[in-house]
């Protein structure tokens, strides 16, 4: 595994203010050719750092409900549930779960009723408490900085941010953070793989 460098960080930059910026575009801002730039951004995708390419929609221009931003707390054995029913809901464009627990999503509600909506999403027992508040504008801005590469070994969950290995397992890149971790993951993988047959 090797850190990001500034080649890296401005891929990413590229792409995020572009999703759709051509590889020859992005090749002549970096000085690379244009399949070195796809050699890396496809590395960026196996390591889990690009998620996907999407569309930023604005829904503004689409009249499609109600800008809502909804701060919900929920019971602690509920987060989880509750944060994928709201992800899901064709609605929701944003859901942020802070480390209290609480989840704030961005929406836009198809009904003026928010409530009724809400709990047609999720389970009203689930939910403490929330509050909505009408947004006047959106606006994303997404910002690679001057980052550091931290993945988490697959296998005992410790963040790295230097060194590490990086090796492809049944066909998956994975990442391991010394030769112990990949080991035993690879055993298991094997051991598993063999059981299925």
């Amino acid at each position: 595994m090797r850190n990001l460098d500034e080649t890296d960080r401005e891929i990413l930059r590229l792409l995020t203010s572009d999703g759709r910026r051509p590889y020859s575009d992005i090749a002549d801002a970096v000085d690379l050719s244009a399949p070195a730039v796809s050699d890396r951004v496809s590395r960026l995708e196996e390591q889990g750092i690009i998620r996907q390419f999407t569309v930023d929609v604005d829904r503004s221009k689409l009249r499609d409900g109600y800008p809502i931003l909804v701060d919900v707390r929920v019971r602690p054995d509920a987060v989880g549930t509750v944060r994928e029913r709201l992800a899901d809901a064709r609605a929701v464009d944003h859901v942020f779960t802070t480390a209290s627990g609480r989840l704030v999503v961005q929406a836009d509600a198809p009904d003026p009723d928010v409530r009724a909506w809400l709990f047609d999403v999720v389970d009203e027992e689930a939910v403490r408490e929330y509050d909505v508040e009408l947004l006047s504008n959106v606006d994303w801005s997404p910002e690679v900085a001057d980052v550091e590469f931290a993945m988490t070994c697959v296998e005992c969950g410790k963040t790295m941010t230097d060194g590490g290995i990086t090796e492809r397992v049944g066909g998956d890149l994975k990442t391991f953070c010394c030769p112990t971790c990949e080991s035993q993951y690879r055993e298991q993988y094997e051991r598993l793989e063999r059981d299925a047959e």
